[in-house]
């Protein structure tokens, strides 16, 4: 996990607009709510989350944070956003669904690769036949039911 460095440029005289500011053709203010997270070098970030969330809520959203807070927030707006526009009924969840099943079937793989291993072991000690089919059954059975062996 990286760890996103946010620069804080504020806008007024003589500095360039923050992105909202500058998207929204207004001036930028001391005080702007958006200048911290939304510099003028990246318009892009906040173009995408006002397109999804609309300045207004975004302003509310961060108005109703602590300041310590407010940088998580908009990364995770960011995100979203990005989320949206590329799956625009699901956002996040449709990526993380789509990892879940992911998950899910490498489990299967893994569950039948342990199977195969097993009945190898098997072949190889005629000794281990009654124990090693016993823990097979057992094996097969809790993956059915969906817990883990292991």
């Amino acid at each position: 996990t990286g760890v996103t460095v946010i620069k804080v440029e504020m806008g007024g005289p003589g500095s360039s607009p923050c992105a909202s500011c500058k998207l929204l053709r207004r001036r930028c203010a001391k005080d702007c709510i958006f200048a911290p997270y939304f510099p003028p070098d990246d318009p892009h970030k906040f173009a995408i989350v006002h397109k999804v969330f609309g300045a207004s809520n975004v302003s509310k959203m961060l108005q109703e944070l602590p300041v310590h807070q407010r940088a998580d927030a908009v990364n995770s707006l960011v995100f979203e956003a990005n989320a949206r526009v590329r799956d625009p009924v699901y956002g996040c969840v449709g990526a993380i669904s789509y990892l879940q099943n992911q998950v899910s079937q490498l489990q299967m793989q893994l569950a039948v690769a342990q199977a195969e291993i097993l009945c190898i072991q098997m072949q190889q000690e005629p000794n281990l036949h009654e124990v090693s089919t016993s823990l097979l059954l057992c094996y097969v059975e809790k993956e059915k039911m969906g817990t883990s062996f292991v």
